[in-house]
């Protein structure tokens, strides 16, 4: 029967790592009428700079609740998040707002691109809104380092999806974050701009060592990553290192089934026997 898998100790050499995500003992409940949800139950999570991680779990699982805290859109109920040395668990929303803008990039499975904005001023926005001057040859960086440099005076509705995707890409990387947040990036796409935005992603991630988490329900996904972590009932049951992470376009996708079961195996059953409880 399965046992739930704690994390191994912190070995000297993730001690000595800047820890950009560091959650200490986060709850977070809802009041639904007079029922309290408890959505997080004591959540401890530490991603260090430069890695690449996904965060599963089921419908229910805490998953939603958990992104939102660490993308600074919510609050624990108690309990400490530090985002790259800073602690937000209770700050102002206008000094949420700070946050968001400057630490964190977003990119969402809807794109959220405005309608009749070129995409070179869809990357300009988030330094519009921190002040930032320069703002165009940054943008225009930032486009070219996914591939559109040749695309950046097109709307939206002239691009296809994937180009969409990676413009939302460019948005987030513009203002130099300590991580990407990105949820269900692939979900909209077809296979083929998917593996071309996981493509942008590992090689954001290992040429330029952005720390980047996925919130996926999708173990293929999942499997393009370095690190996995489970959810179930609000409570982190499984947090291991992918074995052999894909390298996006150099592997046929296989079935629903193989695929859950492999990352089953893997974030699962693939621990030491005295990790298990």
């Amino acid at each position: 029967m399965f046992k739930r898998l704690r994390r191994q100790p912190s070995t000297p050499a993730e001690e000595a790592k800047k820890a950009v995500i560091d959650v200490r003992g986060i709850t977070k409940t809802y009041l639904m009428g007079d029922i309290e949800v408890q959505a997080l139950r004591g959540v401890d999570l530490q991603i260090y700079a430069g890695e690449f991680v996904s965060i599963m779990g089921p419908s229910g699982s805490g998953k939603s609740t958990l992104m939102n805290i660490l993308g600074a859109l919510d609050q624990p109920s108690s309990g400490e998040y530090y985002l790259d040395g800073v602690n937000v668990s209770r700050l102002s929303e206008s000094e949420l707002a700070r946050v968001r803008n400057k630490k964190i990039g977003f990119v969402f499975q809807s794109f959220n691109l405005l309608k009749r904005t070129s995409a070179l001023r869809q990357v300009e926005l988030p330094l519009m809104y921190a002040g930032v001057s320069g703002r165009q040859k940054k943008a225009k960086a930032a486009l070219e380092s996914v591939g559109l440099g040749a695309r950046m005076d097109h709307l939206p509705s002239e691009l296809s999806g994937g180009q969409q995707q990676r413009v939302a890409i460019a948005r987030a990387l513009v203002n130099e974050p300590a991580m990407i947040l990105a949820d269900e990036p692939t979900g909209n796409l077809d296979s083929r701009s998917g593996t071309e935005v996981m493509q942008i992603f590992q090689r954001l991630n290992r040429e330029q060592g952005i720390t980047v988490v996925f919130v996926t329900h999708d173990p293929w996904i999942a499997r393009h990553t370095n690190r996995v972590i489970m959810l179930r009932d609000g409570n982190i049951i499984a947090d291991q290192a992918v074995k052999n992470p894909l390298v996006a376009g150099e592997s046929e996708r296989p079935s629903l089934a193989d695929e859950m079961e492999e990352i089953l195996q893997d974030a699962y059953y693939g621990g030491k026997e005295e990790e298990y409880n």
